[in-house]
């Protein structure tokens, strides 16, 4: 399909996979759980598991397999685990962009992206972007049948880009810009920063509501111990919202920057690469309310 096609909002359902560091914090877990509720937008094909590494792993391979239980565990809350197949990812991040690695993730997103005749693959990318790097280094001739869609970094303005998922892998960011693929793009900040969530609000709506309900407001409650007015970044469920309605994510067309590989790594702008769409805010409010209802509405018939 025609590049520019592929910037361009779809109309009806569409084919999706996720990529998920599903156990790095307790974001990753609300945008499955909103992903599988909404089949009236998204085919939801795969999950894959992506790598990560902080103080919840020991590794980048022990992140991803975290991640890959964390996914299960899930999908068995949602009573899924045998219709939505779930897939393991790289266990290290690229050392170069010569050097993709082909893991069961990546294989299986590479045979997706080349069934054309179903239609274009939306792969929503909400850690680091190894495997979807890997795909496209190893099988470049599926990028015209691909959207990536990306949270990582932060605006083209913002003076630097110290952002998890965009540091956890430079090299997999690089390959990715300079791909050619279709990119839709979510800063971190200052747009899903303002998918905002507090323990209070969260229990209002779903406690009580049952085990995929009590889980959520579980995992919530227990990352952060903290009294007062303390709240979370909902990050990933912006990805998710995004392909659901474009008028919950209102978003520009604009040449990519390059990313400087110095610190702050911010972006730069002396050699625009082609076209990609960017995110400029996030509804919040619609957003949590479709969530919550989703998950009240499973509730009540699971």
């Amino acid at each position: 399909m025609n590049r520019d096609a592929l910037l361009e909002f779809p109309t009806g359902p569409i084919r999706v996979v996720l990529d998920t560091d599903a156990y790095n914090e307790i974001d990753d877990q609300f945008a499955i759980v909103y992903a599988v509720l909404s089949p009236e937008r998204l085919q939801l094909e795969a999950i894959y598991a992506a790598p990560f590494l902080n103080p919840r792993s020991t590794s980048a391979a022990d992140g991803m397999e975290k991640s890959f239980e964390e996914i299960q565990r899930l999908l068995g809350f949602l009573k899924a685990p045998d219709r939505i197949p779930t897939y393991r990812g790289s266990l290290a991040f690229l050392k170069d962009v010569n050097e993709p690695v082909a893991t069961p993730a990546v294989v299986d997103l590479i045979e997706r992206a080349r069934q054309r005749a179903l239609g274009p693959l939306y792969v929503m990318a909400i850690g680091a972007i190894t495997n979807v790097a890997s795909a496209l280094l190893l099988a470049p001739d599926i990028i015209d049948n691909v959207v990536v869609v990306w949270l990582g970094g932060h605006s083209d303005q913002w003076p630097n880009n110290y952002e998890f998922n965009l540091l956890q892998d430079r090299h997999s960011v690089r390959a990715v810009l300079e791909s050619g693929v279709a990119l839709w793009r979510v800063p971190c900040v200052p747009v899903a920063d303002h998918l905002m969530m507090t323990t209070y609000e969260l229990e209002a709506y779903l406690q009580g509501k049952g085990a995929l309900a009590d889980y959520l407001c579980k995992i919530f409650r227990e990352y952060r111990e903290h009294d007062g007015a303390w709240s979370k970044v909902i990050w990933d469920i912006a990805v998710v919202a995004w392909l659901l309605n474009p008028e919950w994510v209102p978003s520009v067309l604009a040449p990519s920057l390059t990313l400087n590989q110095e610190d702050p790594f911010p972006w730069d702008d002396s050699n625009p690469g082609a076209v990609v769409r960017t995110a400029t805010m996030v509804d919040r409010d619609v957003v949590f309310t479709d969530l919550f209802q989703k998950v009240l509405e499973w509730s009540q018939h699971a």
